[in-house]
């Protein structure tokens, strides 16, 4: 009798609009996979270094970074759905330029504008999760949404590295495809949904960013953030495909390489999310960055001399799934972690794009300054240096309390 009526609770539904959501992002994610793994050759082709070539990747996150506050401002005043859209449709049309750029300066520049369209509907999906997501499923649905921009992430490249035979540009034209489509199945599918509160409903007072500083949860979360936008959307997107083509200098590999990760990410995102949410969201990030620190910190060993090609490629392989699977415990962690601070009663805005601001600026100042030391010292050097800043990122959540259950959003602190 008694023992059937704890269980209830513990499964809350996931709303329809979530899943819309999560289909729209492995649409994304096919795209931006399908481009990933030729965008630094791509970049090469008009005659510049590897610095340069990682410049690219950093442009489209300094647009997002120097946008993000305007994006949140947008989703408040607009609402979440049409700036959504709006941004998708901004980043296909960068995509598209971008394919026919005649000049390094003019792909810096096409790029570079996608990272607009990227924060607006970033912001927008974000602000969405974090309201339409049950407190005791956050860590569920921050790992459906990663697992379908982390399988589309897998199928991407491979795509990707077999679409480069048609040309380096024709992956990009595919891009803004596949982005005019999400904007398709999001503007059909949540075209009669009310996603802002009703009329009627009380306001809920934003987390201004000072408050949400005062948690030393959130302090962490900003550090980690950093880290993980250094490793997995900078270094791993810029010099990875590089590190790859100096193993073994063939088409597919780059593609490989960046898909295999993408496999032992998703395999883990299957367990990560009900482990956020039973065990908490600190020792998940914790256990990810040092997985991630040691992954990335010794990859670069597969370049040695003293190792065959097929030593180096299988190196190259393992470490490239070990770093995977770290992000698959880091990524669900940190973003329960954030709605925590936030909670159910508060709007925030500003907290959530201050966070994507500090994955941005370690995407941005990552592959520039690993460029640069790949360029000088060598692929060792730049990939030990990722390993140590992701031991940086640790040091926080060593201090900070564990936020599951605690109510960050209408104390201010931790």
């Amino acid at each position: 009798m008694s023992d059937t009526l704890p269980a209830a609770p513990e499964r809350p539904r996931i709303s329809r609009e979530i899943w819309i959501l999560v289909g729209a992002a492995f649409v994304i994610a096919i795209g931006f996979g399908i481009v990933s793994p030729v965008l630094p050759a791509y970049a090469r082709s008009f005659d510049v270094g590897v610095a340069a070539a990682s410049v690219i990747v950093s442009a489209f996150a300094f647009f997002r970074l120097v946008f993000a506050p305007a994006g949140g401002l947008l989703v408040s005043r607009l609402g979440e759905r049409p700036v959504y859209l709006a941004g998708l449709l901004v980043v296909a049309a960068s995509s598209f330029a971008t394919a026919f750029a005649q000049s390094y300066g003019q792909l810096l520049l096409f790029r570079g504008l996608g990272g607009i369209g990227s924060t607006m509907f970033t912001v927008s999906a974000m602000a969405l999760l974090v309201r339409l997501a049950p407190p005791a499923a956050r860590g569920r649905v921050s790992s459906a949404y990663g697992s379908a921009f982390l399988i589309g992430g897998m199928v991407g490249p491979l795509l990707g590295g077999a679409l480069a035979g048609f040309g380096l540009r024709a992956p990009f034209i595919v891009y803004g495809v596949a982005l005019v489509l999400a904007a398709l199945v999001v503007g059909i599918g949540l075209g009669g949904a009310r996603l802002r509160p009703a009329p009627g409903a009380a306001t809920r007072p934003p987390l201004t960013l000072r408050e949400a500083l005062q948690s030393p949860v959130y302090r962490a979360v900003l550090v980690s953030g950093m880290a993980n936008g250094w490793t997995n959307f900078g270094v791993r997107m810029a010099l990875l495909p590089l590190l790859a083509a100096a193993v073994l200098d063939e088409p597919w590999v780059a593609g490989a390489v960046l898909a295999v990760g993408a496999v032992g990410t998703a395999g883990t995102l299957q367990f990560s999310g009900r482990w956020v949410d039973r065990v908490g969201r600190r020792p998940l990030v914790i256990a990810g960055l040092l997985v991630m620190a040691a992954s990335f910190g010794l990859i670069g060993v597969a370049q040695s001399p003293a190792l065959s090609t097929g030593t180096g490629l299988g190196v190259l392989f393992a470490l490239s799934v070990t770093a995977g699977v770290g992000a698959g415990l880091v990524n669900p962690a940190q973003q329960a972690a954030v709605a925590d601070v936030v909670g159910h009663d508060r709007s925030g805005g500003t907290v959530l794009s201050s966070f994507q601001m500090s994955q941005d600026g370690g995407a941005i100042v990552g592959p520039i300054l690993v460029g640069v030391v790949a360029d000088t010292v060598g692929f060792g050097a730049a990939f030990a240096l990722t390993g140590v800043v992701c031991l940086v990122g640790v040091f926080p959540w060593l201090r900070a309390p564990e936020p599951l259950g605690a109510d960050h959003g209408k104390a201010g602190h931790g």
